[in-house]
């Protein structure tokens, strides 16, 4: 028998419980605090729901569990492959959970409804520092408003948890994935590169300017649009370059106000800035993304953005839905090393 818990997970000792008690009392007390209201949802779900949910390169990561008795056996004896073996799986984030939830109980929820969840997922990593197999996750999440005030309002109420957590000085880098297709389109790249094309710059800041480069190249992009983005890219990438390249329309407008408004909530608490190179992996981003980086943690410490079709994959109507999602394995790291 092994005493050491699974790879990618972790036993905790009092004095590490009591913190994490704590994290997650002050967490939700400020999302309680906000008129924001907690569900519960299954660490199950239908392996269908998962697989098409476009959760980017997390599906990749799913933990899968096979049918059992019967349809084991005969799926088995069918000769068939992984997909056939396992109709379930442990949810890799809160934000599908929280949409099928959402399809099933809206006739019950308030409309916009401001929502929860700070529960575990679980995910396939190579684990390592901030990176477990299970973690908490604090989503906080409005869905029901394609209102703009949504977006400032979730940033101002995650940045106020951490700050009643002392976390230390910390940035929400914001973006639009639609200013990011805009001006790939203005370099010449088509619609159906779009895709693959952000999952390379998505990249940048691991893997450089010059291995984005030999990705595009890969992919067999033409040379002169190569070298549109990477001068691009390369050059100051604020709002201002966007304007230039694309012209000043709604979108573009829509995220000057919000950075104005989130810096005058965060009156020099925390910094804001534009990042016109923030994707997110998870397909389903249709809109604004943001992500918080800490100075006291190399990597983010949460993330979110703008969800407006993964609703309405359940329900064929359109739901606007947007959520920011806490890192509490990173928090935790940083505090306990602060002692």
């Amino acid at each position: 028998m092994k005493s050491t818990p699974v790879k990618g997970t972790a036993d905790y000792l009092p004095s590490q419980t009591l913190l994490r008690d704590y994290m997650q009392s002050v967490i939700l007390d400020t999302y309680r605090a906000a008129g924001f209201e907690r569900i519960l949802t299954p660490a199950i779900e239908h392996m269908e729901n998962l697989e098409k949910s476009e959760g980017g390169d997390n599906l990749n990561l799913m933990f899968k569990i096979l049918k059992r008795g019967e349809k084991l056996s005969a799926a088995l004896a069918a000769g068939g492959g992984e997909s056939t073996l396992a109709d379930l799986g442990l949810r890799y984030d809160l934000t599908l959970p929280l949409s099928r939830f959402y399809a099933a109980n809206r006739a019950k929820l308030g409309s916009p409804f401001k929502c929860i969840q700070i529960d575990k997922s679980y995910r396939a990593e190579r684990p390592q520092k901030g990176r477990m197999r299970e973690f908490v996750q604090c989503d906080i999440d409005i869905l029901g408003s394609e209102s703009p005030l949504c977006e400032l309002e979730l940033i101002d109420t995650t940045a106020a948890a951490l700050n009643r957590l002392a976390i230390g000085s910390f940035t929400i880098r914001i973006n639009d994935r639609r200013l990011l297709k805009g001006c790939l389109a203005a370099c010449g790249v088509a619609e159906d590169q779009m895709d693959t094309v952000c999952i390379s710059l998505d990249k940048w800041d691991k893997i450089g300017a010059a291995g984005v480069r030999g990705e595009l190249e890969q992919k067999q992009l033409d040379a002169a649009v190569i070298d549109r983005i990477c001068t691009l890219l390369e050059g100051d990438r604020s709002l201002d370059s966007v304007e230039s390249l694309c012209g000043d329309g709604e979108i573009l407008q829509r995220t000057r106000k919000l950075i104005a408004d989130v810096e005058t909530l965060a009156a020099g608490s925390y910094q804001v800035r534009f990042d016109l190179l923030l994707v997110r992996g998870q397909g389903y981003y249709t809109g604004t993304v943001f992500e918080i980086e800490s100075d006291q943690f190399k990597g983010s410490i949460g993330g979110g953005g703008r969800y407006d079709g993964l609703v309405g994959k359940f329900t064929g109507e359109n739901v606007p839905a947007v959520g920011f999602s806490i890192g509490f394995e990173r928090i935790f790291a940083i505090l306990e090393q602060q002692n």
